[in-house]
């Protein structure tokens, strides 16, 4: 896990974590943009998606920034959610990780960014720009 360097892909829209009831529908709005992801429980159906695609009245935590790993990684990769989630943790910074059947994703609070960024290349993970993020918006976001 110490030696394992990743790179990651910083998405360039903010995304909202959503609650909703157990047993209420999937949202068509939760259902699309770039990245969606909807995970039910017996308590909740949470939805991670583009926050711009959310009602005002949906429970959500808005303003959160994706890092997806660059993939892909194999289903018997050992460690490479623990390469990201230490260095974070010891920064302070609260995650949610959402995994693909290609890749994994690590949510972290816009707020953080910056701190999550300096924490993971100290680590010595490389992060890029994605496709589509200016590189005035990539400097704001490494402030």
């Amino acid at each position: 896990m110490d030696n394992l360097r990743l790179t990651l892909r910083l998405l360039p829209e903010q995304f909202a974590i959503c609650k909703l009831a157990a047993d209420a529908e999937l949202p068509s709005w939760g259902a699309g943009g770039s990245l969606s992801s909807a995970t039910r429980t017996p308590t909740e159906l949470t939805i991670l998606c583009d926050e711009r695609r959310v009602p005002d009245d949906v429970t959500a935590e808005r303003g959160w920034r994706l890092l997806a790993v660059e993939g892909p990684i194999a289903f018997d990769a050992v460690g490479v959610i623990a390469a990201l989630a230490v260095p974070l943790a010891r920064a302070r910074v609260s995650i949610l990780v959402v995994a693909s059947c290609v890749t994994d994703y690590v949510a972290v609070p816009e707020a953080s960014l910056a701190s999550a960024r300096g924490a993971l290349e100290a680590a010595g993970h490389v992060i890029v720009a994605s496709r589509g993020v200016s590189s005035s918006d990539d400097r704001a976001a490494s402030r």
